[in-house]
């Protein structure tokens, strides 16, 4: 065992590498137990954490990766400075977290490598985690909790079986950066334009065949690795049309002609739905739709130096004629224009 202090006069008691099977703090004196604010039992043969780690009451940083550990003690509650846990490569799951963990003043928690086949509730109740780690596990989804994090920064969820991203994902207001890769994911939601703070996004080694066009709205994204998808292995062209309805028939009708009405004309559902209508972006068509319109990849240029296949939406087929005929045309060298150079200094397709 080794006792020193940190530079800043922090206590440091490293118990890692020593093959403990079970972690004995009685030759530790009641001073010391109460200055330590990191302690390391990382890559020992702990199957499960012992209340004993609770007589640190001032500890802030804990590592316990790289053990055997399938267990956390319900001590682990009080420890009520605790803003660092690092457990990873143990064998826990969603049932190993003590029931009060979301009370802890958490801001870094790693979880990576271990056996989650979902993401505790008990994590997404951490209000001021700031990075959370939960890579090289079994997960299968994210759930829409994951909102409740509002002071998320970085989330790495890569190597998992995810199959799709939450909308939820966008309430993060101070995320950052966001690892997906390694999964199987299929489709990327519209939403996350709302990512204002998003530099980097890891999508390499999914399932994507396409892009929305909102990512061009992510102004602050730096990096963007796409490669092993297969938009980048295979590039697909497609288009998907569901015939609109009657009700959207005359919806469209209404808002295109700009037919006049109040709220004494129509029903309250009626004027909600009249509200709803998207105007189709082709600069060639003055046309709106609602709940039926034509899905298109179109390829759309980053950097100047590489063809990514957004999925676009428009109105009717009519509307393909400009932009598929010609691979050049000016709605599309307007969308092309209109991404600056500098947008995305990285992205990463091969």
């Amino acid at each position: 065992m080794e006792i020193h202090e940190g530079a800043a006069g922090d206590c440091v008691l490293d118990f890692s590498r020593l093959s403990l099977d079970v972690l004995s703090v009685d030759s530790v004196r009641d001073e010391r137990r109460r200055d330590t604010r990191q302690l390391y039992l990382s890559y020992n043969r702990l199957t499960s954490l012992p209340a004993s780690v609770a007589v640190f009451l001032n500890l802030e940083c804990l590592d316990i990766s790289n053990n055997r550990l399938s267990v956390i003690c319900e001590d682990l509650s009080k420890l009520t400075r605790l803003k660092t846990l690092v457990a990873k490569n143990n064998r826990l799951d969603e049932f190993s977290l003590p029931k009060e963990f979301g009370l802890l003043p958490l801001e870094v928690l790693n979880l990576s490598g271990n056996r989650f086949e979902e993401i505790p509730l008990q994590c997404t109740k951490l209000p001021r985690l700031q990075s959370l780690s939960l890579g090289g596990n079994r997960l299968k989804s994210i759930p829409a909790e994951i909102e409740n994090l509002v002071s998320l920064e970085m989330l790495y969820l890569g190597g998992n079986l995810i199959s799709a991203i939450p909308p939820e994902v966008a309430n993060l207001p101070y995320l950052s950066y966001l690892v997906l890769c390694d999964n199987r994911i299929q489709s990327v939601p519209p939403q996350l334009t709302r990512l204002y703070s998003l530099r980097s996004l890891s999508l390499h080694n999914n399932l994507l065949t396409y892009l929305p066009r909102e990512i061009l709205s992510l102004v602050h994204l730096q990096e963007l690795s796409l490669r092993g998808n297969p938009l980048v292995v295979r590039f697909v062209k497609e288009m998907i049309y569901d015939p609109p309805s009657l009700l959207e028939l005359a919806g469209r009708t209404v808002k295109s002609r700009n037919v006049p009405y109040s709220p004494s004309d129509l029903p309250s559902n009626l004027l909600l739905y009249l509200n709803l209508a998207s105007k189709c972006p082709n600069p060639k068509c003055a046309g709106v739709y609602f709940d039926s319109c034509v899905r298109q990849i179109k390829f759309v240029d980053f950097c100047g130096k590489y063809r990514l296949p957004l999925m676009h939406y428009l109105c009717s087929p009519e509307c393909t004629s400009p932009c598929s005929s010609n691979p050049q045309s000016d709605a599309e060298s307007e969308d092309e224009n209109s991404v600056p150079a500098d947008r995305l200094q990285r992205v990463l397709l091969g």
